[in-house]
């Protein structure tokens, strides 16, 4: 039996920030609580993404640094009790919306994260969160329509956190919102959804709508990807790179696979996780050839023009334009630390999901192959 399920509430296109106060009250929210991060705060961008809410105060925590940490939840989670809110307006890219969404859920059932991860079965305990809208200013991870939330705990295990009931009350996706989006964090974003759509795919579980989306995914953020990384403000390509990234958010109910398996211990040296599984991606298809029905991997290889045999290479070709690093050395992993990352890797909740569960040794092997 599967679970096909699909709950988000999405504005979408240039301009739809004008619907984000509306998309609040729709919601239930009379009190939101407007989580971002500092750039985002001291830019203008925020003030921008607020506008419709007519120059009303609402009461904010733009703290959230890359690759949320506990204490940030906790701390967000006091000033939204403190100033007595009722639900959350999220602006920024997957890290502002993973903790709002972390925030939420513990304003609203309360308990410690640890009780919650997917890993050790605290997906059954999340029942329901507080309202948020989510309002991404990043093409790439999703989460403004994703069941999933990722945060760095105080133990330091990257925590994954996966329920429908983590799905915002809706999305306000607008393109205009990532012009000023630099080429490299574009390039990181972009790739990030990109995978998610390859992984997907090629997951084992079984759901044909998600697979449909996946292969437009995957087509529309081939195509259009590169042109928003040499122009950013070209606008056209903004807004599909958007709709592939929102696409890509859409087939993660699947589940990944074993890219963004090893990318999270190396998330917690601080790294960019978009960064890491396009620098990732290229080495699984030694290991998919082997693991994946052979018809799927040959979809996806033809929704890239490519054949399972050119694949890695095109992929790897696909990465250079790019201009993301060449492989983990480049970002400064110590070589010291790939057996740790493979024996993490094995035990997340997304080696769970891949055609074929990869051993420690396996993941060993491939961050060896994406070391140089």
């Amino acid at each position: 039996m599967s679970l096909i399920q699909y709950l988000a509430r999405i504005q979408f296109g240039v301009g739809a920030r004008a619907t984000l106060a509306a998309e609040a009250e729709e919601a239930g929210i009379q009190r939101p609580l407007v989580i971002s991060d500092p750039g985002l705060a001291g830019s203008g961008l925020l003030d921008t993404a607020l506008a419709s809410f007519d120059g009303r105060a609402l009461p904010r925590f733009v703290d959230v640094p890359g690759n949320p940490p506990e204490r940030v939840v906790h701390a967000a989670l006091r000033v939204y009790r403190d100033r007595g809110c009722d639900g959350i307006v999220a602006v920024g890219g997957g890290s502002v919306l993973d903790t709002a969404k972390a925030v939420a859920l513990l304003a609203e059932q309360g308990g410690r994260l640890e009780d919650y991860m997917a890993r050790t079965g605290g997906s059954s305990r999340i029942r329901r969160i507080a309202p948020v809208v989510g309002v991404p200013t990043t093409a790439g991870t999703g989460s403004e329509i994703g069941r999933g939330a990722a945060i760095t705990l105080d133990d330091g295990e990257k925590a994954v956190f996966l329920s429908p009931h983590l799905v915002p009350a809706a999305a306000v996706c607008d393109p205009e919102l990532t012009i000023g989006l630099p080429p490299g964090l574009t390039a990181a974003t972009g790739i990030d959804a990109f995978t998610h759509a390859f992984e997907a795919f090629l997951s084992s579980a079984y759901n044909p709508p998600a697979d449909a989306i996946a292969l437009d995914a995957i087509e529309r953020l081939h195509r259009w990807l590169p042109r928003a990384v040499a122009d950013g403000t070209d606008l056209q390509a903004r807004t599909e790179v958007m709709m592939g990234a929102t696409e890509a958010a859409m087939t993660t109910w699947k589940g990944l696979g074993a890219t963004h398996a090893l990318s999270m211990p190396f998330d917690d040296l601080g790294l960019h996780h978009g960064t890491l599984v396009g620098v990732l991606l290229p080495h699984t298809i030694d290991y998919l050839r082997d693991a994946a029905p052979a018809d799927r991997l040959d979809r996806v290889a033809r929704a890239l023009s490519s054949t399972p045999d050119s694949l890695a290479d095109d992929l790897a070709r696909f990465t250079r334009s790019l201009r993301l690093p060449a492989g983990l050395a480049a970002m400064g992993v110590p070589e010291d630390f790939l057996d740790r990352a493979a024996e993490i890797a094995a035990g997340t909740a997304f080696n769970q999901t891949v055609p074929r569960p990869l051993s420690a040794a396996e993941y060993r092997a491939l961050a060896g192959a994406a070391f140089a």
